[in-house]
């Protein structure tokens, strides 16, 4: 299966913004993105020319980056929120939000989409009392989504449960810190999503 292996710092700074890849780190002043704010490479503090082309292809990088998703699976979201009715890049957004790892991942059950995503293939997640080990599976409104009992006394796990008190998590979720458990409201709005991301330029992207 591809996936990446480079160093997630670099996609930060390739994005000239935090993506939030790293978890505690990208809150530290060890995040390299604020020690050298620029892209990496040898020309990363040279002129680019922002182009219209590349402004569009910039933001699809960066919502794929920030979602853990490679080219070939985004462009299927991409095509399936385009066979539905109401705003592509919307919904997009949507099918995005509602990935298991992401949903561990907003519930507070890990610290990164990374670690969520881990915690997902491990077999540590169950969803309605099934366990389940697709991090892209699409969690639907009304579901519930929870660490495993036997697993919730793994160092992650009890970390993430002592972090809870005061996080807010987002409106579509109500989550339940003592159990470790999160209930999915419904389908996430664009207004509840709190991504850094213009998806009508990744529309713009696609249509070409």
């Amino acid at each position: 299966m591809a996936r990446y292996t480079g160093p997630d710092c670099k996609r930060c700074r390739r994005e000239k913004q935090k993506l939030y890849l790293k978890g505690a780190k990208c809150d530290s002043g060890k995040c390299p993105i604020e020690i050298r704010p620029y892209p990496p490479g040898e020309h990363g503090r040279g002129r680019t020319k922002d182009s219209e082309y590349l402004m569009q292809m910039r933001e699809k990088q960066k919502c794929a980056r920030i979602y853990g998703v490679l080219e070939k699976q985004f462009r299927g979201y991409y095509e399936e929120a385009q066979s539905r009715s109401g705003r592509t890049g919307e919904t997009l957004l949507e099918i995005l939000e509602l990935r298991l790892d992401n949903v561990v991942y907003r519930a507070g059950f890990a610290k990164s989409r990374d670690a969520a995503r881990q915690a997902v293939r491990h077999g540590h997640i169950r969803v309605n009392g099934q366990k389940v080990d697709i991090p892209s599976y699409r969690v639907s409104a009304l579901d519930i989504v929870e660490v495993r009992e036997k697993s919730l006394e793994m160092t992650p796990f009890v970390v993430a449960k002592a972090e809870q008190e005061g996080r807010t998590a987002p409106a579509w979720l109500e989550v339940q810190a003592d159990r470790m458990r999160a209930l999915v409201h419904a389908v996430p709005a664009r207004g509840a999503i709190d991504v850094q991301v213009q998806e009508q330029l990744i529309v713009e992207y696609y249509s070409k």
